[in-house]
C-alpha cells in the first residue's frame, strides 16, 4: 500500500505528486553524492492544494510529505518513493515526523504567535529526514499578519524546505503566496469511487458503504465517519428531522437551541478528552510543584494553553455546526429535484418518505429560499455571530419558506 492510496479518485494528482517526488529524491540524491543535479525537475519549493471540502487536500499534501520523506530500500532498486512501510513515510503520515510540521486553525485564524516558531523552523536545515516539510492544513485562515509571515519565509525558503498550503479555492489565498506556489486542484471523488475506498479500505458492507458515500456526496472523511460512527449517523438522522419540526414557532426554536447544544457537546467531549492531558503535560514541563503550585512567571505560558483550548472548542462547535448545514442543504437540494423532476439520484435515500411529502407541500421557490438560509447561516457563523442567534434565524427562516 503506498502513499497515494488514500487518494480517492484523485489520480491525475497522484500522478503528478509521484512524479514530483521522484525528481525530489533525484535532488537529494544528487547534492549527497556530489552529482550534478538534474536539468530539469518537477519539483518545487511550494505547493497550493485546493479543492472542495472532503476532496481530500490535506491527505494529497501530506502524502506527498511522505513521499519526499520516503527511506524505503527499494528506491535504490528503483522503487518509486512513498512506499507507505518505511519509517519516514509512516512517522509522516501519522504526524511524527520531526521534519513534517503540521499547522492547523485552532480558532477562526491562524495568528501569527501560531506560525512564528514554524517559519523559524522552515529556515533550518533537515534533523534527519531528507527535506524540511512545512504543511499548513487551513490556509485560508492565515490572517494577515501571518499569512505576511509566511510570505517571507515562501520567498526565499531554505534549500530544502517545501511549503505544502491547503485551501478551499485559490482565491483563499493571498496573491503574493499563492504566485509563488505550485497549484494542483482536487476534484470531488464520485460517490462510487468513496464506496469503493470504505469496502477496501475500512471493511465496510457494500450496502452501508454505498448508502453514506451517496448521503456525503463525495466527502471522504464524513463518509467514513458515519460509516464507521454510530453517533454520527444518530446525529445526521436528528438534523434530517428538522424540517419537520419548524412548523410553528416554538418548534423552530427549540430545534435550534437543539442543534446548538449537539455541537456545544462535540466541543465539551473533545475538550474532556484534550485539555485535562495538555494541562498537566505543561505543568510538569513547566516544573510544577507537588500541590498543582506553578514556579513563578510560569502563570502567563499556562494562560497562552488556556485561550488556546478556547480557541479550539469554538472552532470544533462551528466545525460540528457546520456538518449539520451541510446535511440540511442536502436535504432541500433533494427536495427540489423531486418538485423539479429531475433525474439525478437522490443523496438522502433513508428520508425519501420526508422528502416526497415537503416536495408536495411547498414550491420550488420555497425549497429555494431554505437554502439559501442555510447558506446564510453559514456566513453568518462565519462572521463570528453568536451560534444560537445564526441557527435560530436559520430554522425561522425554513419555517417561513
Amino acid at each position: 500500500m503506498t502513499v497515494w492510496d488514500d487518494l480517492v479518485g484523485q489520480e491525475p494528482v497522484s500522478e503528478q505528486l509521484a512524479a514530483a517526488a521522484r525528481d525530489a529524491d533525484a535532488l537529494v540524491t544528487a547534492v549527497s553524492s556530489d552529482a550534478p543535479p538534474p536539468e530539469a525537475s518537477r519539483m518545487t519549493h511550494a505547493w497550493l492544494f485546493t479543492g472542495p471540502p472532503g476532496a481530500g487536500r490535506n491527505q494529497a499534501a501530506r502524502a506527498f510529505a511522505a513521499a519526499l520523506q520516503c527511506v524505503s530500500p527499494d528506491r535504490a532498486l528503483g522503487g518509486a518513493p512513498g512506499c507507505g512501510f518505511c519509517d519516514g513515510c509512516h512517522t509522516a503520515l501519522v504526524g511524527t515526523h520531526a521534519d513534517v510540521s503540521t499547522v492547523a486553525a485552532v480558532g477562526a485564524e491562524i495568528l501569527v504567535k501560531d506560525m512564528r516558531d514554524t517559519v523559524r523552523k522552515s529556515f533550518t536545515a533537515p534533523a534527519n529526514g531528507r527535506w524540511q516539510v512545512i504543511l499548513v492544513e487551513d490556509a485560508e485562515r492565515l490572517n494577515e499578519k501571518s499569512a505576511n509571515a509566511v510570505l517571507k519565509a515562501v520567498e526565499e525558503p531554505a534549500p530544502r524546505t517545501v511549503w505544502l498550503l491547503c485551501a478551499p479555492s485559490i482565491e483563499d489565498v493571498l496573491p503574493t503566496i499563492r504566485s509563488r506556489c505550485r497549484h494542483l486542484n482536487l476534484s470531488t471523488p464520485s460517490v462510487d469511487a468513496v464506496a469503493d475506498m470504505l469496502i477496501r479500505r475500512e471493511g465496510i458492507e457494500p450496502d452501508v458503504a454505498a448508502s453514506v458515500a451517496r448521503a456525503t456526496q463525495g466527502h471522504v472523511d464524513r463518509a467514513r465517519r458515519l460509516a464507521t460512527d454510530p453517533a454520527a449517523r444518530a446525529r445526521r438522522a436528528s438534523v434530517l428531522k428538522l424540517p419537520l419540526r419548524v412548523e410553528d414557532v416554538g418548534g423552530a426554536l427549540k430545534a435550534a437551541q437543539e442543534l446548538v447544544d449537539a455541537a456545544a457537546e462535540d466541543a465539551k467531549q473533545l475538550a474532556e478528552e484534550m485539555d485535562g492531558k495538555e494541562t498537566e503535560d505543561l505543568k510538569a514541563a513547566l516544573g510544577a510543584v507537588q500541590g498543582g503550585r506553578l514556579p513563578r512567571g510560569t502563570a502567563g505560558v499556562v494562560k497562552d494553553l488556556e485561550d488556546m483550548q478556547k480557541r479550539r472548542r469554538t472552532r470544533t462547535q462551528r466545525d460540528s455546526l457546520d456538518v449539520a448545514l451541510a446535511d440540511l442543504t442536502s436535504f432541500y437540494r433533494d427536495v427540489l429535484a423531486l418538485q423539479l423532476g429531475s433525474r439525478i439520484a437522490l443523496a438522502n435515500t433513508d428520508a425519501e418518505d420526508t422528502l416526497e411529502r415537503l416536495a408536495r407541500n411547498s414550491t420550488p421557490e420555497a425549497t429555494l429560499r431554505r437554502i439559501e438560509a442555510i447558506a446564510a447561516c453559514g456566513e453568518a457563523l462565519d462572521r463570528n455571530v453568536a451560534p444560537l442567534l445564526a441557527v435560530e434565524a436559520m430554522t425561522m427562516a425554513l419555517r417561513a419558506g
